[in-house]
């Protein structure tokens, strides 16, 4: 599900919250070692994501902000902002040329550059969490 959280959206903060869990408080994001992502640039989206991003040759921008059951992908088009939020169980992560994430029948890339290296700790804490959460699910 992806949101418009340019301005403060009741409705849109209700559906996060129940499908991924509140956020971390400010205590819990220090023991985590932070819950957001540097930003990265954003290099190649799904069909289904073009409206959300720069018409023109401008640069987008993405970050990701860790919840308990999932992850929010942040996307900057201009001066709006979109939230994609994502369940650990319909996460599915790729590294090829860069990093993407697919659920959803949708999928978002990011390129392979500084910004995504800078990350790698943080990309790397998402995996153990996806992890973590898949054993919940485990049927044999």
């Amino acid at each position: 599900m992806i949101f418009n959280t340019t301005n403060k959206n009741r409705d849109a903060a209700v559906t996060i919250n129940d499908l991924l869990g509140d956020s971390y408080s400010f205590f819990q994001s220090i023991k985590k070692g932070g819950t957001g992502s540097k930003r990265m640039v954003i290099e190649e989206v799904s069909h289904g994501f073009l409206t959300f991003m720069n018409t023109v040759s401008d640069i987008n921008y993405g970050n990701i902000e860790l919840r308990e059951k999932g992850i929010i992908v942040h996307i900057n088009k201009g001066l709006k902002n979109y939230s994609w939020a994502i369940p650990f169980y319909q996460l599915y992560t790729f590294k090829t040329e860069g990093f993407s994430i697919h659920a959803q029948g949708n999928f978002v890339r990011f390129k392979n550059n500084n910004l995504l290296k800078e990350n790698k700790k943080f990309i790397k804490r998402i995996l153990d969490l996806k992890i973590e959460n898949d054993k919940n699910y485990d049927f044999y």
